[in-house]
C-alpha cells in the first residue's frame, strides 16, 4: 500500500557507488586514498581523535564519529517506535520468537568467530579477538532489500526478518557503547548527556502539552513543533554528542539519549515507509528531513570506509565471513526453532520452519554495520583492512540467500 523503495535503494546504491569508488581508488593508489581519509580539517580542536593531549578533526573523524550519528538515530527511532507504541513491532508475543532468534543470530557468529580463531588460527587470536562483534550485525536496508527479492514483500518473514534485524541494531547500539570505548572512559561526562536530554523533554515536550491540557487546539505544542520544530533538539543532540565524546563512549552514539525525547504519532507505518512523511509528529519530521543527508553520509562512509587493498586479505576476513554466512544461519535457526517449539511461541502464520534458515542466510549481510565495528575494533592496519574485506564479501550473502530460497522451494507472496 504505501511505498518504501526510495530510501532504501537510494541508500544502496550510493552506499554500493562509495564503497566501489573507495576500492578502486586504495587499489590503485593506496597512499592518497589514505591522505584523503586521513585529511586534517582542524589540528587542535575541540572535536576529533585525540592524541599527544589535543584533539584533531579529520574527514574520517567527521564521516564516522559526527555525521554518522544521524545514521544510527535514525536507526534508534525505529527501534524505539517498535518498542513503544501501542502496536508496536518489539511489543507482546509476536515479538518474542524473532527477539529470541536475534539472540541466536548474535550468539552463532560470536561463537564460529570466536571458535575458528582459537582452533585454526592460535597464533593469531590475540590479534583477532577483539572483532568478535563485527559478524553480528545486519544491515537493515540491504537485508530488506534481498528479503523482499526472495520472499516476495507480502510474505510474513520479511516482516520477521525487519524485527530481527532491529533487535539487532539495538543490541549491537550496546554492544558499541559497552564494549568499544572510544578513548578513556570517563562515565562523568554521560551526565551532560543525560542533562541535555531531560532538558529539552521538560521544555520542549512535556511543558507544551502540560500547558495545552484540556485544551483541542494545543496551542504551545503547535508553536513549538512549527516555530522551533527540531532547532532544540539539534542543540540538544550537539551537548548530547559532545558528552558521549568526552566520556570514552563512541561519539557516533550521542544522539540516542535525544531520540525518545522527540514527540511522536500513536503508530508508524514501519521502516523506510514513505508514508511515514505524512505524518506530523516530531519524529517522523525530523527522521523525513534527516533521509536525503543521510544518503549522502552514507556515500562518503562507503567512500572512506571500503578502500581496502586486495592484498589485505587475511585470517580475519574469513572470521568474519564465516561468522555472517555459517554463524548467522545457524544461530536464527536453532534459537528461533527452539522460541516456536519447545518455548511454544510459535512462527507467523504462512511460515515455515525452513524459512528460519533463509532468513538467517538474509541476516547475514553485515555490510554497513559490520564496516563500522571493524573501524572501531582494530587499530588502522592490516587487521583492520582483512576484517572490512570480510563485511565486504558478506554482500556474497545475497546469492547465498537467493539459492537458499530456492533450495527450500520459498513460495513468493507479493501480496
Amino acid at each position: 500500500m504505501y511505498r518504501v523503495w526510495n530510501f532504501v535503494t537510494n541508500y544502496s546504491l550510493l552506499l554500493i557507488a562509495g564503497a566501489i569508488t573507495a576500492l578502486i581508488w586504495a587499489n590503485i593508489d593506496a597512499d592518497s586514498y589514505h591522505h584523503f581519509v586521513e585529511f586534517v580539517i582542524w589540528d587542535h580542536a575541540p572535536i576529533g581523535h585525540l592524541h599527544d593531549g589535543h584533539r584533531t578533526l579529520t574527514l574520517h573523524y567527521l564521516v564516522n564519529d559526527v555525521l554518522m550519528a544521524f545514521f544510527f538515530a535514525i536507526a534508534a527511532k525505529e527501534v524505539w517506535e517498535a518498542v513503544i507504541l501501542e502496536n508496536g513491532s518489539l511489543r507482546g508475543k509476536k515479538a518474542a520468537t524473532p527477539l529470541v532468534a536475534t539472540l541466536g543470530g548474535m550468539i552463532g557468529p560470536i561463537t564460529v568467530y570466536l571458535g575458528m580463531a582459537y582452533l585454526v588460527w592460535p597464533d593469531t587470536f590475540d590479534a583477532v579477538k577483539n572483532g568478535w562483534a563485527i559478524p553480528t550485525a545486519t544491515d537493515i536496508a540491504f537485508s530488506y532489500l534481498v528479503g523482499r527479492m526472495v520472499f516476495g514483500a507480502g510474505h510474513p518473514a520479511v516482516r520477521f526478518l525487519l524485527l530481527l534485524a532491529i533487535a539487532d541494531d539495538a543490541a549491537g547500539l550496546i554492544i558499541l557503547a559497552i564494549f568499544y570505548p572510544s578513548g578513556e572512559l570517563a562515565p562523568e561526562w554521560l551526565l551532560l548527556s543525560v542533562a541535555a536530554a531531560v532538558t529539552v523533554y521538560l521544555l520542549c515536550n512535556w511543558l507544551p502539552r502540560k500547558r495545552d491540557a484540556g485544551n483541542q487546539d494545543r496551542p504551545h505544542s503547535t508553536w513549538m513543533a512549527s516555530t522551533l520544530s527540531v532547532w532544540p533538539y539539534l542543540l540538544a543532540g550537539a551537548v548530547s554528542w559532545y558528552g558521549f565524546q568526552e566520556a570514552g563512549i563512541h561519539p557516533a552514539l550521542g544522539l540516542l539519549p535525544i531520540v525518545p525525547t522527540l514527540p511522536h504519532a500513536d503508530r508508524a507505518f514501519g521502516i523506510f515507509s514513505e508514508a511515514e512523511q505524512y505524518l506530523s509528529d516530531l519524529l517522523n519530521k525530523a527522521e523525513h528531513m534527516l533521509k536525503h543527508p543521510v544518503e549522502v553520509i552514507l556515500f562518503f562512509f562507503g567512500l572512506l570506509n571500503a578502500g581496502v587493498e586486495f592484498n589485505a586479505i587475511g585470517e580475519a576476513t574469513w572470521l568474519v565471513l564465516a561468522g555472517l554466512v555459517i554463524g548467522k544461519p545457524v544461530g536464527i535457526f536453532i534459537f528461533g526453532w527452539v522460541a516456536a517449539y519447545p518455548m511454544k511461541l510459535g512462527l507467523p502464520a504462512g511460515m515455515r520452519s525452513i524459512d528460519l534458515v533463509v532468513i538467517g542466510c538474509v541476516a547475514a549481510i553485515g555490510f554497513t554495520v559490520s564496516l563500522f565495528v571493524a573501524s572501531v575494533a582494530f587499530p588502522g592496519g592490516l587487521v583492520q583492512d582483512a576484517a572490512k574485506m570480510g563485511a565486504l564479501f558478506s554482500f556474497g550473502a545475497a546469492a547465498i540467500s537467493i539459492v537458499a530460497g530456492l533450495v527450500t522451494r520459498v513460495e513468493k507472496q507479493n501480496g
